[in-house]
Order: structure tokens, then sequence, then C-alpha cells
């Protein structure tokens, strides 16, 4: 199947959707949209991910293996030991390919953001000091620096992979797309006329 594009309409109601990006370029936020709009259940892959002091959660792939087991869902397509997994359930990837320079300030906003108002993120965990980017050689910053590239191979392999064929994959490239895919296509596969977004 062709990825497809902002104003391409969709091949199927999404019901179980994954929403593919780098750190920074939105998946939470986009897939908290999705599901409202679609009606469908949102699990934030982060919370069931982290445990106390940023340990992974040893039911993590358990619970993933659940909930994907489910009728209807949206979450994000992050954490390389359940990506098959997800794959394997899901009809459609939303892909943010935003350019580096948005990811990265979104990036840097929300982290300072979140650290200076003390925002609590998941199971007792809060983000560590700022300084822990020149200290840290996994700090999220980096990561996403260095894994723009590299998501984008991962992502258009998709398609000419063995999910390709009953996967719909829409690409949006930079926030106006993604507004204007929320109000045409989404909309219209949640059987809602075009109109204003939420």
């Amino acid at each position: 199947m062709p990825i497809l594009g902002p104003s391409d309409p969709l091949p199927h109601a999404p019901r179980r959707v994954l929403v593919a990006g780098t750190a920074g370029a939105g998946k939470s936020t986009m897939a908290c949209r999705i599901a409202a709009v679609l009606g469908l259940p949102y699990v934030e892959l982060d919370a069931l991910f982290h445990g106390p002091g940023w340990t992974p959660r040893p039911e993590f792939a358990a619970e993933v293996r659940r909930f994907t087991r489910a009728p209807a869902w949206v979450t994000e397509y992050q954490y390389r030991e359940v990506r098959p997994l997800l794959l394997d359930e899901a009809d459609t990837v939303v892909w943010l390919d935003h350019p580096r320079h948005l990811v990265m300030r979104r990036l840097v906003l929300r982290t300072v953001h979140r650290r200076l108002v003390g925002t609590h993120l998941w199971n007792g965990n809060y983000e560590p000091p700022l300084r822990t980017v020149l200290t840290d050689r996994r700090h999220l910053w980096r990561w996403a620096w260095k894994s723009h590239a590299s998501l984008r191979l991962k992502l258009t392999g998709i398609r000419d992979g063995e999910h390709g064929a009953r996967l719909a994959v829409v690409r949006l490239c930079g926030q106006g797309e993604v507004d204007r895919w929320r109000a045409g296509p989404l909309r219209h596969a949640a059987g809602l006329d075009e109109e204003s977004l939420l």
C-alpha cells in the first residue's frame, strides 16, 4: 500500500492505530487526539514502560501483548522490544515526519518546562536535571538528534516489509499537514464532517 499524505482518504476506518515519530514529534498528543475523534481507547506506552527510578517495568511486554489483542486502541510506535508486536496488530500508522529543527525545539521546550515546574511523569519519575544532557550519553535530546534519520529509514521500510500490504501508513510533515489530516481524512474516517479542529 502506498504511503498516504495529509489529504488522502483512509482506506478503512482505523481501529488499531500507531503514532510514530522521534521524541518531541508529538506522538502522545496526536495519539490522544486521534483516540478522541475516533472514540477509541488510548494507551500510553511510556506509562507502561517506566517504573520507579526510570527502570523498565518487567511486565511491560506482557501488558503490551494484552492490550494489542483488544479490538481497538491508539498508542505510540516506540520501544524496540515491542515494535514487532505493535506492527503485527495495528491497521494504521500515522507517521509524524517533522523536520529535525521542529522536533528538537519542541523537545527542548517540553523538557525545560517539565523540569522547571516539577511535572510528575510516570510512576514517581520527573525530568532529570538539565545538566544531564552534558553527562548522559543516552539523554533524550541526544537520542532524538541521532535517531531522526534512522527512524525515517525504518518507517519507509514498513511499506516494503511484510506489513506493508495491509497497513495504512499516513506520513505527515509539519504541523500544517497534521492539522489538515485531522480536519479532513481523520474526521471523515470517523463519520464526521470536515470542520475546525478539536
